[in-house]
């Protein structure tokens, strides 16, 4: 029975990758150009008072939601995510 049923498996096995396999390419615009500007933004481990003394005080603050503490900073030219009291993400808005 099992040496029946082994070569259906194994063909069975066989087609489903062929199937699988097709994936939509994602477009990113702007990644070169944020990647050129990274050394300008604050670095991901960087504490509130490290990103207050290098860029002065933020033009808007939002308060932290959820848990963990999630705040924004924003600036004219990024806009600084924190964690608690060290920044997670610094981005450019579009």
């Amino acid at each position: 029975m099992v040496r029946r049923l082994l070569p259906l498996l194994l063909v069975a096995t066989a087609a489903v990758p062929s199937v699988a396999s097709r994936a939509d390419t994602l477009l990113m615009e702007g990644v070169a150009e944020a990647a050129a500007t990274a050394a300008e933004r604050p670095r991901r481990g960087m504490t509130m008072d490290q990103v207050r003394a290098r860029w002065g005080e933020p033009r808007a603050q939002q308060p932290a939601v959820g848990d963990p503490p999630i705040s924004r900073w924003d600036y004219d030219d990024f806009v600084v995510f924190f964690e608690y009291s060290r920044v997670i993400h610094a981005v450019r808005p579009h």
